[in-house]
């Protein structure tokens, strides 16, 4: 069931839609109300709404100041605006700053509904979605497994080709999923990480006297002023240096 704010400094127009709307059947239950923007920006945390119907002009904070303030704290947050005829253009434009629809006073019960049908609409879909990508996520923390990504990685990173698209690609994942679980579960990024292992590993060849273009082809960084960069970026002295010092 989704939750409902009615924003009116008219207690009349707030009564009216309480009464008009058969909410329960719609799935719809109005969770609380308030006379003006102010009122409802402090207390719309306790509320959590779903769908919001605001009134467009509202002393101290108008409508439209409220919901760019609320979408903005609430992006999935549907607003309806509800305003006089002479404000129909005013309204019009505030569909850009994310609000879902909106209504012409007085409030007519056929056109109240079907703008609410679009939003449940919207909701529906969007919990759908949540719902799908919790799943694929569930589904995979039980693939994934870091430990053997870095294995891989460790394994053949003097493959040139070797970076977050190729290892997501080789492990079955998408590539947005893949940085952000193993970041989650190592506190460092896959590129990041990958870079380190190749670091590493031409410190060692460094240490036995390879010049610099050589460690960088043995590195999986056929670039040699890229990979001098990187060296020098990562071990904080230049790479014929670090052979000097060793």
């Amino acid at each position: 069931m989704y939750r409902v704010m009615i924003v009116d400094d008219e207690a009349a127009i707030r009564n009216l839609l309480k009464k008009t709307i058969k909410w329960e059947a719609m799935n719809l239950h109005v969770e609380g109300e308030a006379a003006s923007g102010v009122e409802a920006i402090n207390i719309i945390d306790e509320i959590r709404p779903d769908i919001i119907f605001v009134d467009i002009e509202m002393p101290f904070m108008n409508g439209i100041e409220f919901a760019g303030l609320a979408i903005k704290r609430y992006p999935k947050l549907k607003i309806i605006i509800l305003t006089a005829y002479d404000e129909f253009n005013y309204a019009k434009a505030c569909i850009g700053i994310g609000v879902s629809n909106y209504c012409l006073k007085p409030i007519v019960r056929k056109e109240i509904n079907e703008a609410l049908q679009k939003v449940i609409e919207q909701l529906d879909k969007e919990k759908t979605q949540d719902e799908l990508e919790e799943v694929t996520d569930e589904m995979c923390g039980y693939s994934l497994s870091v430990e053997n990504i870095v294995r891989y990685m460790r394994e053949n990173y003097d493959d040139k080709t070797l970076n977050l698209t190729s290892v997501a690609k080789m492990f079955g994942f998408n590539s947005s999923y893949l940085s952000r679980k193993f970041k989650e579960e190592t506190g460092q990024g896959l590129s990041a990480y990958l870079t380190e292992i190749r670091m590493e590993k031409a410190k060692e060849l460094a240490k036995k006297g390879t010049v610099m273009y050589m460690t960088a082809q043995k590195v999986g960084i056929p670039d040699p002023n890229y990979f001098g960069k990187l060296f020098k970026k990562y071990v904080g002295t230049a790479y014929s240096a670090y052979q000097t010092e060793k």
